[in-house]
Parts: C-alpha cells; structure tokens; sequence
C-alpha cells in the first residue's frame, strides 16, 4: 500500500510540474480595426519552445488594397484562407513557455474573388472579377508577450510568395501582413 501511494503522489507531482497551459486561442485585433476582417487562431504546444497552429481568415485580403464602392472604382474582395504554421520561439524568461521572440514558417490557401470596376468597358454596372484562389508559402516573426502563462499580445509580421499568376497579374508576387494578435491559453 505504501508503494502504490508513493507512486500516485510522484506521478501527481510530476503532471503538475508539466501543468503548463498547452493550447492557445488569439484573435488578431488589428486586421479587425485596419481591414475589416476576422482571423482567428488556434496553437498547439509542442515542446517549450515549438508549437504549431492554424488560422482561419474571414473577409482575407491581398496586404493591405483597400475597397471601394463607388461605380467607376469598385473593388472587393470575397476572399477567406486558412493557414498552417510551426512556431519556434527564442526566448521564455519567468518560467513563461513560448514567449519572447519568434519566427513561423507556414502555408496558407486563399479562395474567393476580387471584383472590380472592368475600365475597358463603356457600362458603367460593368463588373471584372478575378479568381484569388492560391497557396502562398512564407514566414513570420514577431514578438510574444506572455501574462501569468494564460494572457498573450504578440505583434508580428509576415511576408509571403503568391503562387497564383492570376492574382500574381492583378497585384504582385510578394505579399506583406502585419497584426497584433491577443490570445489566452488553457
């Protein structure tokens, strides 16, 4: 009897040694606030220093182009994505896993369209839209701010290729992104 207690009291003590929160749930505030979108996101703890993700983008758009409504200018994108990542993260101090600095390779699919105002036409209603499904490859780095192991802000920034000739054609190979994701781990 005492070595099954010994056991269940080293094991006990060994689960909360490693009672770290391992999932982490962010939303990125400011394409909220810039573009008028959602992304959220979802990171899995690997290891201290590693985790990989996924995020779902509503309303996605190439960097920053903006809208417009009127008839002569119209533009809009009906795009969404969603995106994989492995994170490593260089830092950690406090006994806070997965914070500091950190840079994220990951692939992301856009599907959707753009319209736009078609100036070749002479209808002024004369809408052009232009197929945005594509895979981008890139990478991210950023900056984890970690509060008692739950609450996080982490601003960032990625840039990415676009494999797509289509949207390659329409705005350009290269695309750069920004945020501030606020998260909370469980």
């Amino acid at each position: 009897m005492k070595k099954i207690t010994l056991l269940a009291g080293i094991l006990l003590c060994s689960l909360q040694s490693n009672a770290q929160a391992l999932n982490e749930v962010k939303w990125n505030v400011l394409n909220t606030i810039v573009q008028q979108s959602v992304e959220i996101g979802y990171e899995h703890f690997i290891d201290q220093d590693q985790s990989i993700g996924a995020e779902i983008l509503i309303n996605d758009r190439f960097s920053y182009f903006g809208e417009n409504k009127k008839a002569t200018k119209f533009k809009k994108f009906n795009t969404s994505s969603i995106a994989l990542n492995y994170n490593f993260h260089f830092g950690g101090k406090n006994n806070e896993h997965a914070s500091g600095f950190y840079a994220s390779p990951f692939l992301k699919y856009r599907f959707g369209d753009y319209e736009k105002y078609d100036e070749n036409s002479t209808n002024v209603n004369k809408i052009e839209k232009v197929d945005m499904n594509s895979f981008i490859l890139g990478v991210g780095a950023g900056y984890k701010i970690v509060r008692n192991d739950s609450f996080t802000i982490a601003p960032f920034v990625n840039i990415a290729r676009n494999f797509s000739e289509e949207v390659i054609s329409e705005f350009m190979g290269i695309e750069l992104n920004a945020g501030i994701n606020i998260g909370y781990r469980f």
